[in-house]
């Protein structure tokens, strides 16, 4: 259960702003994590106590928790959700945020460059061996004339007077918390820390500018649709020599109409007779690396499968690759010659099963093939009432 905020400062529960004040800047030094090296629990407690004044030194939020507790922070009574930054208040007081995230002091130096994104379409056998694929982008290159320094021919830049090239400038001034120290890009040099007297004429003092860039992206064996391919430093360079951004590749795989990939497996089907799954045969069957034999067993049943061991997709770090299995449909005739029908009758009779339909006067048995899932019996009425 989360602490009681006035317990958390020490105040009683009708304490007044100026009391409140000076108990959070006492609790604040006490508990700061810089005040107390090596204690892990420094900067929860710290973060407690400031969560704790930023409720009760807010008239509104004070008193939804007065009433309703921390439920009533949460917009669990009717109340809308009481929302605050504790690293305002952490960095206001100690010009900093050690909480992580939000602002936080940069060095001096020349920005990083943009990340760029580009979309790569990829055929299904290109994602299972891999591909090299050229493209394009517009992006900011480095100036050949300055050299990515932003300079004229024959100058260079110099530490700013200003920032003396740190690159931030600092602010002190006095609160009710004590002594704050605000810093902020300098305005001079916008951070970099350096200042151009005579900017290049062909970049404007950025020391790049944008070209059309063309580049072969090599997409690795078996990657997936949907897969980010991430080229670090192939984006754009930063002003005046800042380093480069990334570029993402973003894959769509085309569908294959004969493999589905599951993995690293690939499955196909192979469509042969129902004579040839009862007695056997072999069949040229066509694999992402080419043709080979598939010897269909005599017997071979609906859906039975045959595994190719090392023909589907490859594995990460040269692992080897996955299999291919190859599930066999077996396609039952839906129509038959007199001739082919009085055959299968025969071994039906030699094997002593029973088969629906039988002698018609005016048709030989076995002409009559079930229809659209009816039933021979019904096909024979349908053909009588159509005479």
């Amino acid at each position: 259960m989360p602490a009681d905020y006035y317990e958390l400062l020490g105040v009683s529960r009708d304490v007044g702003e100026g009391e409140l004040k000076r108990a959070y800047r006492q609790k604040a030094r006490e508990n700061h994590p810089d005040a107390n090296p090596g204690d892990a629990g420094a900067e929860a407690r710290f973060k407690e106590i400031s969560e704790a004044y930023a409720v009760l030194s807010d008239p509104e939020a004070r008193a939804r928790y007065d009433r309703f507790g921390h439920e009533g922070l949460r917009g669990g009574m009717g109340g809308p959700a009481f929302d605050f930054d504790l690293s305002d208040i952490f960095e206001s007081f100690f010009g900093g945020n050690p909480f992580g995230g939000g602002r936080s002091r940069r060095p001096a130096g020349p920005p990083r460059g943009d990340d760029h994104e580009t979309v790569i379409d990829l055929e299904f056998a290109e994602s299972v061996f891999g591909a090299d694929r050229p493209i394009d982008i517009r992006a900011q290159v480095r100036c050949d004339d300055c050299g990515g320094s932003g300079a004229a021919s024959g100058t260079v830049p110099t530490v700013c007077t200003v920032c003396e090239g740190v690159g931030q400038v600092r602010q002190v001034r006095q609160s009710f918390l004590g002594q704050m120290v605000t810093t902020a890009p300098c305005p001079r040099c916008r951070g970099i820390g350096e200042e151009i007297a005579e900017p290049c004429r062909s970049c404007r003092g950025e020391g790049r500018r944008a070209e059309q860039v063309s580049l072969v992206v090599r997409v690795p064996p078996g990657v997936e649709g949907g897969a980010t391919l991430r080229l670090s430093g192939r984006g754009s360079v930063g002003p005046r020599g800042g380093p480069p951004g990334d570029l993402y590749v973003h894959l769509r795989v085309q569908e294959s109409d004969v493999f589905v990939r599951q993995g690293d497996s690939l499955v196909a089907e192979l469509p042969v007779t129902m004579l040839q799954a009862a007695l056997g045969t072999s069949l040229t069957f066509e694999t992402l690396d080419g043709p080979t034999e598939l010897r269909v067993a005599a017997g071979t049943q609906p859906n039975d499968m045959i595994r190719l061991n090392g023909l589907g997709v490859p594995r990460p770090n040269g692992r080897g690759r996955g299999d291919l299995h190859v599930v066999v449909r077996v396609g039952i005739p839906k129509k038959l010659s007199k001739a082919e029908a009085a055959k299968l009758r025969e071994v039906a009779a030699e094997r002593g099963e029973t088969v629906v339909g039988g002698p018609d006067p005016d048709e030989p048995a076995g002409s009559e093939p079930q229809v659209d899932g009816e039933s021979p019996a019904r096909n024979r009425r349908k053909r009588r009432s159509r005479r």
